[in-house]
């Protein structure tokens, strides 16, 4: 999979990842890509985990289905009963 990031955007993360390098963050990230990686796993972190902070995120955004089977907790990624 390849992600493509609008100019603007790109700028605003390389930006947040030289102020990670100037003075720090509680998670501090040493390049766009480890900025985009924490972030997509935070969304992801968020679809199954309905009680956990990231979930707030997902439901300010629209990103939450409008099912109870977005509802439920799940250990692992992906949708249940499939397997790689």
């Amino acid at each position: 999979m390849q992600i493509t990031i609008q100019p603007g955007v790109l700028k605003e993360f390389e930006y947040m990842v030289k102020l990670h390098s100037e003075h720090g963050a509680p998670n501090k990230v040493e390049s766009v890509e480890e900025l985009v990686g924490f972030v997509l796993a935070s969304v992801a972190d968020g679809s199954r985990r309905p009680g956990a902070w990231e979930r707030g995120m997902l439901e300010q955004m629209g990103l939450i289905a409008e099912t109870p089977e977005h509802q439920v907790h799940r250990a692992s990624y992906g949708e249940p009963g499939k397997s790689d």
